[in-house]
């Protein structure tokens, strides 16, 4: 199945691998690594926010067994303002329900995503293709360009 995010990568020249899991699988990062044969924190978990008071919106991304910690978020995005955006919100800015966002080729310009650092750690990642049960597997290096992402710290060290 082609998708527009494959064939944004494809555009690109980024190397992917593409993965199918059953779409009867149960929502959530953990239960998406257990059907591709992944760790938890390689299926990456990409949640908009919302600035309150510029209503601009940005993606973030963090391991699916990792939490975003408020002030390291704040900090990333340089207000204190923030929160998650509604479901209905997330669907007029990416065309995409939540639960399989692709964190790439749907962003305006100036559009700011922004990834845990502690997954460049991983060898590699797996990311929503657009419709659930499909994956992308990339390399953190190529998601950073990809999602044009800035690495930052947005979770507690262990």
């Amino acid at each position: 199945m082609d998708l527009p995010a494959h064939h944004y990568l494809d555009q690109l020249n980024i190397p992917y691998r593409r993965l199918a899991f059953p779409p009867t699988t149960e929502k959530g990062a953990a239960n998406v690594a257990h059907a591709l044969g992944f760790t938890e924190r390689q299926m990456v978990k990409t949640l908009i926010f919302q600035v309150a008071d510029t209503a601009e919106q940005v993606l973030i991304m963090v391991g699916g067994d990792q939490s975003a910690r408020s002030g390291l978020l704040k900090k990333a995005i340089g207000s204190r303002n923030i929160q998650m955006s509604k479901p209905e919100s997330v669907l007029n800015l990416t065309d995409y329900v939540v639960g399989s966002i692709p964190p790439f080729h749907w962003q305006p310009p100036n559009f700011r995503s922004f990834l845990e650092a502690s997954l460049m750690h991983e060898s590699e990642l797996g990311v929503g293709a657009g419709q659930w049960g499909e994956e992308i597997i990339i390399t953190p290096a190529n998601l950073v360009i990809a999602a044009r992402a800035l690495v930052v710290p947005l979770v507690e060290e262990a």
